[in-house]
């Protein structure tokens, strides 16, 4: 019998035994039938006592009114042990404390070689419509290193989704119109004025773009146009701003692209506009009454719906503002596209933008409780454990091509995943790109490298399973232990929207390695350990490469 999440089979088995065992108190008069309080089965830190623990007794200390020791012993006498329990005991304040047999090691051996690469998968958000948004750069420049975080973060988060069972997109929203494209295409005109007709020809919006990069657009696009006219000014400006976006996007998706990102819908705000989308949203949130007026501009009521303050939708120049188009962007999601769930990646500036955007969805009549929202702190560079600052192109800041050209892309991709996304990273360049084991990346490479050494060694063409081989090594359990827990680590990735678990498991996996081959002998065993111990060796191949893959980072065979 193959297990998609043995971690959770596992306690879910014990947490019946245990359940069964109180029934056979209660039947023999040892304890009082009462509403029995759930109870955590978990792996110990301490597992010298045992490999799993139950909180039974504690927990159901005043419906049993008895000490817990004495709880934990009535059930411990009681309960049925066989092929995957082999003993229980009773420690501390009343821990119901579980050995686990060798034949139930061995099955999770089997387990895993049976499942292969589907070995992690589950199916707990089977069928859900899932979109997940992030970077969404401005396109009017390079991407820095923020979006570099959120770009990993996102596609991987995508990724760990996917493997939950969830039907995923991953999509890239193009602010393709607006104040800051406008202040774009000013930018270029000026840019292109002073090529034509001198630097002191024309003065510089104070609040344009000022990088080198618009430089280089207007000269590219003289090149390409022989006849220009700067005296339709408005025509030049849309002309301008039109092909500087379509270059930065295009730029934007090849740099995505040597990131290892690939998403399936670049969706522009200009769509929204030219549908009608917007003026449809706030015509919606009028009849809803959530709008009035107050010095020519419609506002929402924002406070009604749990925020702070209202918020203006239509200025009084009967513009749009950004938060009434991000409203119409959100319930074209959910209402147009239908989506069961969206899930935003963005910067930790954004905090208020999480309340604003559910206070929207509700006064629009959409559950805001599909909407959820992962914010990421702020990347201080380092170098050799120093600040760092690296500037190329923009005179400002290191884009995501720069840091590229700097380190692989599968070095900026397991190292802007090692922390939290809530909390603030420090990235070392000079780690990043080191070959021993102080660098993560290398350090779990290198144990599938090895790995694949071992087994080009020994060849593995005739082993199917562990054969007959029970593991009673520690080194052995710990590691298969390890290897069990990933489908759990995923499912718990998954809901917490927290992709950086992913990193860490495959840290303490390639450790657990390491120690189980520095430990345990291969060569030169019986035919029956022999055989057990490379099984297990191909199960630590199979996962660290699932792993991988998930966060799209290469697995080589040869370091």
């Amino acid at each position: 019998m193959t297990v998609s999440n043995p971690l959770e089979y596992i306690k879910n088995l014990i947490k019946q035994k245990v359940l069964d065992a109180y029934e056979a108190c209660v039947s023999q008069g040892a304890l009082e039938r009462a509403d029995i309080v759930d109870f955590e089965v978990e792996i110990p830190k301490d597992t010298s006592n045992g490999d799993f623990s139950a909180n039974f007794a504690m927990k159901n200390v005043k419906s049993l009114k008895k000490p817990p020791a004495v709880i934990g012993n009535e059930i411990a006498d009681r309960l049925e042990k066989g092929q995957v329990i082999e003993s229980v005991s009773v420690a501390g304040p009343g821990f119901i404390n579980f050995v686990l047999s060798g034949r139930y090691y061995a099955d999770q051996v089997n387990n895993i070689l049976v499942l292969s690469q589907d070995f992690g998968k589950t199916d707990i958000f089977h069928g859900q419509k899932v979109l997940v948004e992030f970077v969404s750069a401005n396109p009017t420049g390079p991407m820095h290193i923020g979006n570099a975080r959120g770009g990993i973060i996102g596609d991987c988060l995508s990724s760990v989704l996917s493997s939950t069972g969830a039907q995923v997109s991953r999509e890239f929203y193009v602010n393709d119109a607006g104040n800051q494209v406008a202040l774009f295409g000013q930018s270029l005109y000026a840019r292109l004025y002073q090529l034509i007709n001198g630097e002191n020809s024309i003065e510089f919006p104070d609040d344009g773009y000022h990088g080198d990069d618009i430089k280089e657009l207007a000269a590219e696009y003289a090149k390409q146009h022989s006849q220009i006219s700067l005296e339709d000014k408005d025509e030049l400006i849309r002309s301008l701003t039109e092909f500087g976006l379509e270059k930065n996007i295009a730029r934007m998706q090849k740099d995505l692209e040597k990131y290892k990102i690939v998403y399936d819908t670049w969706f522009r705000e200009s769509q929204l506009h030219k549908s009608g989308y917007v003026a449809e949203t706030i015509e919606l949130l009028e009849k809803a009454g959530a709008l009035y007026e107050k010095d020519g501009a419609k506002w929402f009521r924002a406070t009604d719906y749990g925020c702070e303050k209202d918020e203006v939708m239509v200025k009084a120049n009967g513009f749009y503002t950004y938060y009434a188009v991000d409203l119409a962007y959100h319930r074209n999601k959910f209402i147009e596209r239908g989506f069961d769930r969206c899930i935003n990646v963005l910067g930790a500036d954004h905090h208020g933008h999480t309340i604003r955007y559910k206070a929207g969805l509700k006064a629009l009549g959409i559950d805001p409780g599909r909407l959820d929202v992962v914010l990421m702190q702020l990347v201080r560079l380092m170098r050799d454990g120093k600040p760092f600052k690296m500037s190329k192109r923009t005179g400002k800041s290191i884009t995501l091509s720069d840091l590229l050209d700097e380190i692989p892309a599968d070095a900026a991709r397991f190292f802007f995943n090692l922390n939290r996304s809530e909390s603030v990273m420090d990235f070392d360049l000079s780690l990043a790109v080191k070959q021993d084991s102080e660098n993560p990346l290398y350090y779990v490479q290198y144990a599938h490298a090895r790995i694949c050494s071992i087994l080009r060694n020994v060849g593995t063409g005739c082993v199917k399973d562990c054969g007959d081989y029970l593991y009673n090594d520690r080194h052995e359990r710990q590691l298969i232990s390890i290897l069990s827990c990933f489908p759990d680590i995923l499912v718990s990735a998954a809901q917490s929207l927290e992709p950086s678990k992913i990193t860490k498991y495959l840290t303490d996996l390639a450790g657990a390695f390491h120690s189980f081959y520095n430990a345990c002998r291969i060569k030169g065993e019986n035919d029956c350990v022999f055989a057990g111990r490379i099984a297990l060796v191909l199960c630590t191949k199979t996962v660290i490469k699932n792993a991988l893959d998930l966060m799209n980072i290469d697995a080589p065979e040869k370091m």
